[in-house]
């Protein structure tokens, strides 16, 4: 019962945490796209302090918008904030954070073969990551050196590599995924409520009272907004990663990730640019073929098995797969799993007969021959040997064209 109470509370908080996220990011990259496809307006809305508008249709209406340079002629009543997208977005993430990989560190987020961590030590590490990591963006960020915008950048590509290779040595590749997918919303949400929402405040205020806004907050919110800007691929990317383990679960697990960021950071560059009416289609060439450059240098080696097929007695090899599959695989991969994880079958995939063995036999090669994407972990202890004897058989089952 408490594994069905907890899938449940992780499908409640991930669905409204697909839907703050959805809400959050979609009002930033419309805001990105409102405030690049401004239009030089006419005299008479200049006179009135009005630095660009545009026109739009949507949902059976026409729209008008417009972006006051400072102020406008009288300040109205309601006045829209976009806060809580981005707030509610990272409160369902940390619950979500909790729930999967904190109750469940030992399953989800310690993996032995790479840090031989106890349940609160992990949690521990993890939460002191995301929060240090904040601290160091913050300093950084406040310092002179933000002033310079080779300096930062270089500085925060530093620091992400040094996040994401200390994560992959402390964790399974999958919670270090998320925990870097942490760090950066953490990092994002934190713009908002440190820096962009403070800015806007005192914009309100000052026009209020009469007085000239303080230019250093529009500076630095244009710093943190551009930050948050070029952020929302990447994480968008690691919110769906833990359903790819050929990035998460390979050797250089670290350097796929900050390639991927780094593709999807470029790739925004370009939507960014098309907003203002600069085409530049040669940056999404280059993001494409970056991504075929990755995918083909990360594809896992072809495994041979070790030894001809033609003389194994088939009935035989058949028998032991079965006993494999059973053994190592259906403890999560049946109709009622034993594992304390999972009260289905992950995926509704289950490996209890030869007939569902036959059904999944590409995945099963993929996950547990080619790649040790599986077992999870390797919780049930899959012997080499034993992928050996699995890959024998998928090998034989090719020959017979069945």
């Amino acid at each position: 019962m408490e594994t069905y109470i907890i899938e449940w509370l992780s499908l409640i908080f991930r669905w409204l945490h697909v839907i703050t996220g959805v809400a959050w990011i979609g009002a930033s990259f419309y805001f990105v796209w409102l405030d690049n496809s401004l239009q030089n307006p006419p005299q008479w809305k200049k006179d009135k302090g009005i630095k660009g508008d545009l026109w739009a249709i949507h949902g059976g209406g026409i729209y008008e918008v417009a972006k006051y340079r400072l102020q406008p002629e009288k300040m109205p009543e309601t006045l829209h904030w976009f806060k809580w997208e981005a707030y509610t977005t990272w409160i369902t993430g940390m619950l979500l954070l909790a729930i999967i990989y904190y109750l469940g560190a030992d399953s989800y987020l310690i993996d032995k073969r790479v840090a031989d961590l106890s349940q609160l030590q992990a949690i521990a590490l993890g939460l002191g990551i995301i929060l240090g990591s904040w601290v160091i963006y913050e300093l950084l960020c406040s310092s002179q050196l933000a002033k310079n915008g080779l300096v930062i950048s270089a500085l925060l590509i530093l620091f992400a590599t040094t996040i994401a290779f200390l994560l992959t040595q402390l964790f399974s590749g999958r919670g270090a995924y998320i925990h870097f997918g942490a760090v950066i919303g953490t990092l994002m949400a934190g713009n908002v409520f440190r820096v962009i929402i403070p800015g806007q405040k005192a914009l309100v205020a000052a026009i209020i009272e009469g007085k000239e806004p303080e230019a250093k907050w529009a500076e630095k919110a244009k710093l943190h907004s551009t930050h948050n800007t070029y952020l929302t691929l990447p994480l968008l990317f690691i919110m769906i990663s833990n359903h790819y383990p050929i990035t998460y679960d390979h050797n250089f697990n670290w350097l796929i990730l900050l390639a991927i960021t780094a593709i999807t950071a470029i790739a925004r560059q370009f939507f960014i640019l098309k907003h203002k009416g600069l085409h530049k289609p040669s940056i999404l060439i280059v993001s494409a073929m970056a991504t075929l450059a990755l995918a083909i240098l990360i594809a896992p080696k072809q495994i041979m098995p070790s030894v001809t097929v033609k003389n194994i007695d088939k009935s035989q090899l058949t028998v032991q797969v079965l006993s494999i599959i059973k053994e190592r695989c259906a403890t999560c991969h049946a109709k009622s799993p034993t594992d304390e994880v999972f009260s289905v079958a992950p995926g509704g995939v289950a490996l209890e007969t030869m007939d569902d063995i036959h059904q999944w036999a590409p995945q099963i090669n993929a996950r547990s021959v080619q790649s040790h994407n599986m077992p999870f972990m390797n919780k049930t202890g899959m012997t080499q040997e034993e992928r050996n004897t699995v890959a024998r058989w998928l090998e034989l089952k090719d020959q017979a064209g069945n």
